[in-house]
């Protein structure tokens, strides 16, 4: 293997966070969404032997509602408690009184303005999604489906974030900065939906978990529930993000959230931010304890592992699959991440391949 494909970072800091349980109130919340249900977990034991797991077992998102990922969870909780609605009632119930305002409004990649889209259409509400220009047309088509108005800017992710704070309406973004940190921070809560259902359906306990970062909203929401203060048992974490957007692994080497020098770029969309999220920050900087950055020539390879064991995720939600077979193929990375043989690794394929535009 070429040794650019695969960048570690060992996070020493990262084993000393600890933090109160994430609430189990949104999945309260999630479960009354029309057409809930748990996303499979699905057992991967070719890619177990392929890289020296006792077992690998991977939670797909692809079958999130009929959306292919996971944002919905985030974006449901936060459009709740900003509007001040009835934790206990449905969306579809509470939206009936709002009267058609505010807009809400949101900058993505795709699938975090789809899952906007969908709860402004639960709610009566109109919709406005800022994408950045490289944006697949299909991604696009699919937040304009469900009745979204779509506005381009002509530039980056981070640009199409400050498009958005312009427009007023209500903010759902999923990144923070100084001064807005409340809404992120409850699409945070939201995200832990998904790893309550994992240990509700989960056959064993992982050793290893890869969380992918992007701005590190979802891995914060991984840390936060597996380094929790009173878990019986706290796995390590690693966080994994493509080599031209690993805005993590340059914020641990910097000290502290750093802009990349250079525009990110990946066919990881999901994953492609140019700085951590400040809400995310802490829960990354003291949580994970080995970052990996994995070459978009991996993400192929990724794909067809999945895909032969019955899992079919779009570029996102390979992340941590290839950055696992990266790692297996390069000793030198394992021996600098501490990686042990026979160890018991959950991974999330964060998309389904609908999804990937």
């Amino acid at each position: 293997m070429r040794r650019s494909e695969l960048r570690v970072l060992a996070n020493p800091a990262g084993e000393r966070g600890a933090w109160p349980a994430p609430s189990r109130a949104p999945l309260s919340l999630h479960r009354r969404l029309p057409g809930y249900a748990p996303t499979p977990l699905v057992e991967l034991p070719r890619l177990a032997a392929r890289v020296g797991a006792a077992r690998v077992i991977v939670k797909d998102e692809g079958a999130r509602l009929d959306l292919a990922a996971f944002k919905v969870l985030g974006a449901s909780w936060a459009a709740l408690r900003a509007l001040d609605l009835d934790p206990e009632a449905s969306l579809e119930e509470v939206g009936a009184g709002l009267g058609g305002v505010p807009e809400l409004v949101t900058a993505s990649e795709g699938n975090h303005g789809r899952a906007v889209a969908r709860v402004a259409r639960w709610l009566g509400l109109p919709a406005r999604i800022v994408l950045p220009a490289d944006v697949a047309p299909t991604r696009a088509a699919l937040i304009t489906a469900e009745g979204a108005r779509v506005e381009r800017v002509d530039g980056t992710y981070e640009q199409a974030v400050a498009r958005a704070r312009e427009l007023g309406g209500l903010l759902l973004q999923d990144t923070a900065w100084p001064g807005y940190e409340e809404i992120p921070r409850w699409i945070v809560d939201g995200y832990a939906t998904l790893c309550h259902e994992i240990d509700d359906a989960a056959p064993w306990a992982p050793d290893l978990v890869l969380a992918p970062i992007g701005v590190g909203s979802f891995a914060s929401s991984v840390v936060r529930h597996y380094r929790a203060a009173d878990r019986e048992h706290r796995p390590r974490v690693w966080g994994v993000e493509p080599a031209g957007a690993a805005c993590g692994m340059a914020a641990v080497e910097s000290g502290g959230i750093a802009v990349l020098p250079d525009e990110p770029h990946t066919v990881m969309r999901g994953l492609c931010c140019g700085a951590i999220s400040s809400e995310a920050w802490p829960f990354l900087s003291e949580g994970i304890e080995g970052f990996l950055a994995v070459d978009d020539r991996r993400v192929p390879v990724a794909q067809a592992a999945l895909c032969a064991e019955g899992v079919d995720a779009g570029p996102t939600g390979v992340a941590g699959a290839a950055a696992l077979i990266a790692l297996a193929d390069d000793a030198r990375a394992r021996a600098e991440l501490g990686w042990e043989d026979g160890q018991r690794v959950l991974l999330f394929a964060t998309e389904g391949a609908r999804a990937s535009g």
